[in-house]
């Protein structure tokens, strides 16, 4: 691969900043704008560059040396290179960005610490394993298994599988807020890992328990497998929060939970709206459906829906109208079902987002239904990624 030197330029979504070469854009990882960097071409396109920065020339006074000793190699992190306050700032100007670009809007605010700000938050890992049946990381963009024997984003309490050989293509680890330890894989799992219970890739228990409980506020969740769950340890609060702040529901209220996982933001609408509103939680998720229905059993006014969020939509599951929606969508976001939300006329509209893009464009096309952005928040949750949460507030026009 070409050698080449060149000044980098502002932060693009995705973790790399954008520089120019003879009139070409390229995207180079572990550099920071402002740099002057020597890099690598690691792919190209009809449109543009990969590369990575292979030596620092001119360094920015956000770079620090990288604290773990495969930054750089593993795909894990994007951000070991820079000061923790400045990610944030570089991650504020991702969603600034791309609010401004797909829908015309200009936000001013800036993303939220969450500690732990830096190292060991991480409360589930996959780590993938070669064919010498050692755990790691895939390198960025790539199938390739890098084997580590530590990951200083992993959080400390997690069952240790790391400098142990695997007969499985993957195995996870898991450590809940009530200090529950799940181990997912299809490998023989030693007893001394002190797992709280060993769990097969198709869901099947193998010893102890095929489930940790996630403890939010004054509730508890019971989370089976590999269920989706926040990985940030104090994500579900953070996030429970800021979503009854935007949603303000009112006693009496139909409200519904779209991509409603477990239930976690259902439970709190629930006690919000009062047994004498009607909560609807959507999830197509059968294990998810299922954890939901056990940790929503108490709530006599929520109506589960196993099924899409937008088979729900199309069948009228939600009724004819509803006061506040919360959705929380993927990463590919909630393009399909703005309209039909929109269709339902709540007053308020929540949006969880972990893409800042899908965020932007489905902002763009909610105002073209007649809603506008009253407020977004955004929370560094995933520290040294390129990863930002959002939570967009809307209101009906």
């Amino acid at each position: 691969m070409s050698e080449l030197v060149v000044d980098v330029g502002p932060i693009a979504h995705g973790g790399h900043c954008v520089a120019r070469l003879d009139g070409q854009v390229v995207f180079v990882r572990h550099a920071l704008p402002g740099e002057r960097v020597r890099l690598e071409i690691t792919d190209t396109t009809s449109h543009f560059l990969r590369a990575d920065a292979v030596e620092v020339l001119q360094a920015s006074p956000d770079r620090v040396t990288p604290p773990c000793r495969f930054a750089g190699v593993c795909g894990g992190c994007d951000f070991q290179h820079v000061e923790p306050a400045a990610q944030r700032r570089l991650l504020g100007d991702v969603v600034r960005e791309q609010l401004q670009r797909l829908a015309g809007l200009t936000w001013d605010g800036e993303v939220e610490a969450v500690e732990p700000d830096s190292l060991g938050w991480r409360t589930r890992v996959t780590y993938s394993v070669d064919d010498e049946g050692r755990p790691g990381l895939r390198r960025h963009r790539s199938h390739d298994v890098v084997p580590i024997d530590t990951c200083l984003i992993a959080h400390p309490d997690l069952p240790d599988v790391l400098g142990r050989r695997w007969t499985a293509p993957s195995v996870e680890v898991i450590v809940s807020g009530a200090g529950d330890r799940l181990v997912v894989t299809d490998a023989k799992v030693p007893r001394e890992l002190g797992a709280t219970g060993v769990v097969d890739t198709a869901g099947n228990r193998r010893f102890g328990s095929a489930s940790v409980t996630e403890p939010v506020l004054d509730k508890g969740f019971r989370v089976s497998g590999s269920g989706f769950w926040q990985v940030h340890p104090r994500a579900a609060t953070t996030l429970v929060e800021a979503v009854l702040d935007g949603a303000q529901v009112q006693p009496g209220e139909v409200v519904a939970d779209l991509y409603a996982g477990v239930g976690l933001f259902t439970a709190f609408l629930a006690d919000a709206a009062g047994e004498t509103g009607r909560v609807v939680s959507v999830e197509s998720d059968r294990v998810a459906s299922r954890d939901a229905r056990r940790n929503l059993h108490a709530h006599r006014h929520v109506e589960l829906v196993a099924s899409t969020t937008e088979q729900a939509l199309r069948h009228g599951e939600l009724g004819p109208h509803v006061d506040v929606v919360v959705l929380d969508p993927p990463r590919t976001g909630a393009k399909g079902v703005v309209a039909p939300i929109a269709a339902l006329g709540p007053r308020r509209v929540v949006y969880v987002a972990c893409d800042p893009a899908a965020l932007g464009r489905d902002l763009a096309t909610f105002a073209k239904e007649g809603y506008r952005l009253e407020s977004l928040r955004a929370f560094a949750l995933f520290p040294m990624t390129h990863h930002v949460e959002c939570v967009a507030v809307l209101v009906r026009t």
